[in-house]
């Protein structure tokens, strides 16, 4: 008996074991597979894992290696041959005959050379003046600063994208919550109805309704859990996240709203500072370096070069072996390139430079009048969302509190299930409205810090 017993309780010690085993392997597997993110922390791992980013990354790569490309051209350049020939046929040379005896007026063929010949040199060059050198240099890091400009600006597009979807997901969850309240008070009426009905208090009609109402609640979770989905895919697309593993957000959506409710005034714009006009004004630069570049096309090149090279000559194949010749030669020199005649093509392209670097004025301005009024509108539009909302949650609570009261009559036989219904529609599209004033609330304030430039 007490050898059963112990049976029992080793059984029991090792089945704890097993589920002690698998609950763990079920936490780490969830915990692996599922990450809680704040919105910072959303945007820092897009910051990281975002493919636009990483490939505006490899842009920025990119333009470094093309400045020191460009600067190179400046460099020593030192290049080497090596060739060796063998002739199936020597060159044939006419010689006057009377040279060795013969008539004159005729020619006599004469092969000059040996089968077989092989050289090898080296030749160093050197830039000693070049103007479109000049210009090239300082326009490289001129691209360089614009794949740095173009980067900053994919990261805002990201901490918006981010953001916008991060919202959205608290939105749904937010909408869930009360549509998950909604239906618990529904379905409560709607037993309530049902006994009513069973003992011949209420109408079949009265039921039918309730039952029309619990549906319509059901449907409005189906239809919010569908948008946290599609919100969550947006989210992990947005911050280069596998889509396969699950993600949370671990801000609440008050974080966000309430210190939007305060009427707060904004710091004025400085347009200097915005990513859009330090662009522009880096175009406006690319655009006075490339007249510059046009312009040095008319000056002079100037370069210095050395050469060295060995040539042997022979009758055999083997010009490597010891005893064979070779006779070098060397020189040294300067090389000056002048443009003279060109048809006009590079004035044609003078002209073209400088209506281009008028664009980029024109551009510049253009952006700077821009963002004055985006700031403007954002400016506005945010106060009218806050207005807004505030309207909304006040409708909200009428609404709430309305139907509360319908549901109180209606439990006392003092108002229809049809009256019911009809208030149920009405809270349901106030607390719509509500939840669209919250979006656009965030929205504003987005638009607005990207209208500042401080997004």
């Amino acid at each position: 008996m007490k050898g059963t017993i112990k049976q029992i309780r080793m059984g029991n010690r090792i089945k704890q074991q097993i589920w002690l085993v698998a609950l763990t392997f079920i936490t780490l597997s969830v915990s692996a597979q599922s990450r809680q993110f704040t919105l910072e922390e959303a945007q820092e791992y897009a910051m990281q894992n975002s493919f636009v980013l990483q490939n505006s990354r490899h842009d920025i790569v990119i333009a470094q290696k093309e400045v020191w490309k460009t600067i190179t051209i400046g460099l020593p350049q030192v290049s080497g041959t090596a060739n060796y020939t063998k002739f199936l046929n020597l060159p044939v040379s006419l010689i006057p005959a009377e040279f060795f005896g013969g008539e004159p007026g005729t020619y006599m063929p004469v092969r000059f050379g040996q089968d077989y010949s092989s050289d090898f040199g080296f030749s160093v060059s050197q830039l000693i003046f070049d103007g479109s050198y000049i210009v090239g240099v300082g326009s490289a890091k001129i691209y360089l600063d614009l794949s740095r400009h173009a980067l900053e600006k994919s990261e805002i597009e990201i901490r918006d994208a981010v953001s916008q979807a991060y919202y959205l997901i608290l939105i749904g969850e937010e909408n869930k919550r009360v549509m998950q309240e909604n239906l618990h008070h529904v379905k409560s009426l709607f037993n309530e109805t049902k006994a009513y009905f069973e003992n011949g208090f209420r109408e079949e009609s009265d039921v039918d309704q309730m039952a029309i109402m619990v549906k319509n609640a059901e449907n409005e979770i189906l239809k919010a859990e569908r948008e946290i989905s599609v919100a969550k895919v947006v989210l992990k697309y947005a911050m280069g996240y596998p889509m396969a593993d699950e993600i949370e957000p671990a801000d609440k959506l008050e974080k966000f709203v309430d210190p939007l409710r305060a009427d707060e005034r904004v710091s004025g714009l400085d347009v200097t500072e915005h990513i859009d006009y330090r662009l522009a004004s880096t175009n406006l630069i690319a655009s006075e370096r490339l007249l510059r570049l046009e312009k040095a096309a008319f000056l002079p090149s100037l370069s210095a070069f050395y050469n060295y090279s060995k040539v042997s000559y022979g009758m055999e194949a083997n010009l490597f072996k010891p005893g064979v010749s070779w006779f070098p030669s060397s020189m040294i020199g300067l090389q000056l390139s002048v443009p003279i005649f060109n048809s006009g093509s590079k004035i044609l392209s003078v002209q073209q430079a400088r209506i281009e670097l008028d664009k980029a004025a024109n551009s510049r301005r253009l952006a700077e009048t821009t963002l004055q009024m985006d700031y403007l509108t954002a400016a506005a539009e945010m106060e009218t969302a806050r207005e807004k909302y505030e309207n909304d949650v006040e409708n909200r609570r009428l609404a709430e509190r309305i139907l509360e009261k319908s549901k109180i009559k209606f439990s006392n036989g003092l108002a229809t299930s049809t009256e019911l219904s009809q208030l149920e529609t009405q809270y349901l599209q106030t607390y719509g409205a509500y939840i669209a004033s919250v979006m656009q609330l965030l929205q504003a304030d987005l638009k607005l810090k990207k209208a500042l430039g401080t997004l």
